[in-house]
């Protein structure tokens, strides 16, 4: 016996005075109303209706179990439309991990948006050079660059990472704006330590790009070598030197003039950007939302102005 069932087609005996338009009611026969109902006595060990021929009667006891069964009927209402407004409306807190520059740059302004269209979301955002375990950091989705290891996540592209050499007009007065590559090597330039194993390490003492003639690298020399982004464009806006940067870094002081691009011809490698998330928890209406708008503001075609 399905319980609820029966206590549905209970109340609608009592409010509607018999089994048959009861059964009308529920899309029922009569026959299967009256075994709901015997059902209930033999499950409660009362009687709940006095029937006869001619009408039917609630006891004392059934006028009780009535009220209760409205009360318990309401509540499983209830919890069914909490359950629909939850899947229908994006809501609760999102869990991400990102890269600190990017994060910092680029996905916080972008969350600015995102949390002013689905007020009722709330971010917690951690940024960190480390790969983070999804799993065991109970993250929702996570922004990574680079190749990506293979994995049961799914894998949306984003605009790749792109940088820039650039150097503050004092430091380029001073000692010269390079026009070629292989000038590089008589310059400062202020370099970024990338973690062990990571796949741009390489990068350290040698900074490749690709011109007219192919690929050219140059074996670099300075002597700032720091693990932070925030650190080497702080050092290049104090006319340290010259230094390689993401784009997302150099936006704002390219455009004010306190940081000027140099080789502006010569193209510089791109990283890779992605954004993961499990599978299963892709029916979250908040995880949904965050893909969607994430895909939308910072996906390949906003990237390249499509």
């Amino acid at each position: 016996m399905d319980l609820f069932q029966a206590m549905g087609v209970y109340v609608k005996v009592v409010e509607l005075g018999s089994m048959t338009a009861a059964a009308k009611a529920c899309d029922l026969s009569t026959t299967m109303v009256s075994n709901h109902l015997q059902a209930l006595e033999q499950r409660l060990g009362v009687s709940l209706l006095l029937r006869t021929t001619r009408r039917q009667q609630v006891t004392e006891a059934g006028q009780a179990y009535y009220l209760r069964c409205l009360e318990v009927l309401g509540l499983v209402a209830d919890s069914e439309r909490w359950a629909e407004r939850t899947q229908a409306t994006p809501q609760g807190l999102l869990r991400i991990t990102a890269p600190p520059t990017f994060g910092a740059e680029c996905l916080t302004p972008a969350l600015s948006g995102f949390l002013q269209r689905y007020p009722q979301i709330s971010v917690s955002l951690t940024l960190s050079d480390q790969v983070q375990d999804m799993l065991e950091g109970h993250f929702d989705a996570a922004l990574r660059l680079g190749a990506l290891e293979p994995s049961t996540l799914i894998a949306r592209p984003l605009d790749d990472y792109r940088l820039s050499i650039c150097a503050s007009p004092e430091y380029l007065q001073r000692c010269g704006t390079p026009q070629h590559p292989e000038e590089l090597s008589a310059h400062e330039c202020l370099q970024f330590m990338y973690n062990p194993g990571d796949a741009w390490r390489g990068t350290e003492k040698r900074w490749s790009m690709r011109g007219p003639e192919g690929l050219i690298s140059v074996e670099v020399a300075g002597r700032l070598v720091t693990n932070s982004s925030a650190s080497l464009r702080q050092a290049a806006l104090a006319g340290m030197g010259l230094v390689m940067l993401p784009d997302v870094l150099l936006k704002a002081d390219l455009q004010a003039g306190t940081l000027v691009r140099v080789l502006a011809p010569f193209a510089l490698p791109g990283r890779p950007l992605h954004l993961l998330y499990p599978q299963d928890r892709y029916r979250s209406p908040k995880l949904r939302a965050f893909v969607d708008y994430i895909v939308q503001m910072l996906g390949p075609a906003a990237g390249s102005g499509q």
